[in-house]
């Protein structure tokens, strides 16, 4: 659920999130997580194409069969985006804080760096490239690196109005494979599935 109670302000309750392992590891439920983000700056395409945003995730540990954390988390995040023409350049950067052990002592406090490339091809495709890279900070993984390169396709957005100019709602949804390119993994070749509600 998404709510934007001020200008450049909002705030997001997400579902916990259902985790499939394909592997011995008991699938199941995730944490309960909720968002606060404020953008801090933006232009649109006629003034220049970019976007600045800081946010906070803190999470609550209801996942089931340990699926989730065994403590609460905040995680500060500062995402940035530039566009140009049909190309695009989006990258966040931020770190998980456990608030108590055990979480502290496995996880540590693990560093994400995201990016991701796209170009629009025809309107409505988006082929993209994105590396996933996680610097493990204290925890059982501390020093360790892990990053995946993802390739992907968005189709979208699809209007619910196509018709009519002014209507903004609309469909995306899309797939990538995460592929591991670091010698520490703890997976490979994950399909990832999205569907986004864009308004």
């Amino acid at each position: 659920m998404n709510l934007i109670p001020w200008a450049k302000t909002e705030v997001v309750f997400n579902l916990p999130p259902y985790i499939q392992h394909n592997s011995t590891a008991k699938d199941g439920a995730g944490d309960l997580s909720f968002l606060g983000k404020y953008r801090i700056m933006s232009g649109n395409a006629q003034h220049g194409s970019y976007t600045l945003s800081a946010w906070v995730l803190a999470t609550i540990p209801t996942g089931s069969y340990k699926n989730g954390s065994t403590d609460a988390s905040i995680a500060p995040t500062l995402g940035a985006g530039k566009g140009f023409g049909n190309f695009d350049v989006q990258s966040t950067l931020g770190a998980t804080l456990p608030t108590g052990n055990p979480a502290l002592t496995a996880s540590g406090r693990p560093v994400a760096w995201n990016t991701v490339a796209q170009y629009r091809i025809a309107k409505l495709f988006w082929p993209e490239i994105e590396s996933n890279a996680t610097f493990f900070k204290g925890g059982t993984n501390d020093g360790k690196m892990q990053e995946f390169i993802t390739p992907g396709l968005i189709f979208g957005k699809c209007g619910l109005h196509p018709s009519d100019p002014k209507s903004r709602p609309g469909l995306a949804i899309g797939a990538g494979m995460q592929i591991a390119t670091s010698h520490f993994h703890s997976y490979n070749h994950g399909l990832i599935a999205t569907a986004r509600w864009i308004f």
